[in-house]
């Protein structure tokens, strides 16, 4: 079970999927006839609305000793994950694999969750560079010259994909040689850039920060235009997800390589990647590619079927509402990756205890137990399961519904959302069958 993603297929899950599938599909019609009926003004202002957070909390969330401890915290941890990959065995106990595919990946959606954009604060590049601004006299936010503002989200999107194909595609992912050359490039790339255009460009660039910072946007915890920190509900905080240029790309990458982790082990792939002359490797990148692909011009050309009033840009409607698919990311994730972060995740804790293999008990957890109770209740996994994948399309439907009646002219505000109802219905079905039939 070891970085084996999941649990499996069918029967894993005991709930007939067609009934899943069916239920889940109605599931989104009525959301979207019941917000038709009920849901007539737009009701989220993540710039001006929200309950103030007690004094306390807002003292503690600006804290620039809080701030501190996360950084030196960050760095700590990046510090023992290198020396554990640089100088650790090559093998599958070494706990760089489980902190990297698990903790990292995997962990940043339920800390983003609970704690909004989490890794911003504990990120070693960004800590990096801000040593390396303060020995040179210099200021963290300045570069060399502006981002671009076509930029956008694009690097993010690049980098997510990267990282996705080095889990997915590369056949020797569990090796430390690559997973060494991959972040040696992540951070060379992060630091250069942030030389060039100043702390700025990890928010545009660095694709595990802006992942979180997506994620986060789902907390209870948010802030209004003007920096007060305030407590709404997720949806609410939604709304603030900004709007640049590779929303839609990063999203696309997101969805999409979470759908291709599902359908890569399913046995008509698997019997068609090894009967076929090509190589594995490539027919996977293919597939990973072309997932990404469907997920970004289904959804751009299902917003984009709509009427707008004069200003606003047909082009600048799939951004616009590429928040809403978010939810259902997180959805799928909690589905996919829900026993393989949890178990995995415990066997990791154990492994970083004796990162050099020598039976060591450094952080004192090698003598704990991997509890496998959620694999041991599969009904209640299927629930679960179903549940978020459910759960995060009617999030989903209720983030676009809101926005289309801000943006939309009336005339439209309805009929103008149906194209998008059809391919989260879609997404809905082909999630749930491949998550069944993987």
């Amino acid at each position: 079970m070891i970085f084996a993603h999941g649990i499996g297929g069918a029967k894993d899950l005991p709930i007939p999927a067609e009934y899943a599938m069916a239920g889940a599909g109605a599931a989104l019609a009525v959301s979207f006839i019941v917000l038709a009926l009920a849901w007539r003004t737009p009701r989220f202002d993540a710039a001006t609305k929200g309950r103030p957070a007690p004094a306390w909390l807002a003292s503690l969330a600006d804290s620039p000793v809080l701030a501190t401890v996360l950084r030196v915290l960050g760095l700590a941890f990046f510090a023992y994950t290198v020396w554990a990959a640089v100088l650790g065995p090559d093998l599958l106990i070494n706990p760089t694999f489980g902190i990297v595919y698990v903790l990292l990946w995997v962990g940043i959606v339920p800390m983003s969750l609970l704690f909004g954009p989490f890794y911003r604060a504990i990120s070693p590049v960004r800590t990096i560079h801000l040593l390396f601004s303060r020995a040179t006299g210099g200021d963290p936010e300045d570069g060399l010259r502006p981002l671009p503002q076509w930029v956008g989200y694009w690097p993010a999107a690049l980098g997510l994909l990267a990282f996705v194909w080095l889990e997915l595609v590369y056949p020797h992912s569990t090796y430390l040689s690559p997973v060494r050359l991959w972040f040696a490039a992540y951070v060379a790339i992060m630091i250069v850039g942030a030389a060039v255009f100043g702390s700025r460009w990890f928010a545009a660039a660095d694709p595990f920060e802006v992942y979180s910072t997506l994620v986060g946007h789902l907390s209870f915890l948010g802030r209004t235009a003007g920096g007060t920190l305030v407590l709404r509900s997720p949806l609410g905080n939604l709304d603030g997800v900004p709007v640049r240029p590779g929303l839609v790309g990063v999203v696309a990458v997101l969805f999409g390589s979470t759908a291709f982790d599902s359908f890569k082990d399913s046995t008509a792939w698997l019997k068609f990647t090894q009967s076929s002359s090509l190589s594995s490797t490539w027919l996977d990148l293919g597939a990973l590619l072309l997932f990404c692909l469907v997920v970004g011009v289904t959804f751009s050309v299902a917003t984009m079927l709509t009427g707008v009033e004069h200003g606003l840009e047909r082009r600048r409607l799939p951004n616009l509402f590429a928040h809403s698919v978010v939810p259902i990311i997180v959805g799928y994730i909690i589905a996919h990756y829900l026993t393989y972060f949890v178990e995995v995740g415990q066997q990791t804790v154990v492994q970083m205890s004796d990162p050099m293999g020598t039976g060591a008990n450094l952080l004192g957890t090698a003598n704990l137990h991997v509890s496998y109770w959620l694999s041991g209740h599969p009904t209640l996994l299927a629930v679960l399961k179903v549940a978020s994948v459910v759960t995060g399309h009617v999030l989903g439907v209720i983030a676009a519904h809101d926005r289309a009646v801000k943006l939309l002219p009336k005339r439209h505000q309805l009929t103008g959302q149906l194209p998008l109802l059809v391919v989260m219905v879609f997404y809905t079905v082909s999630g749930l069958y491949l998550l069944f039939g993987a």
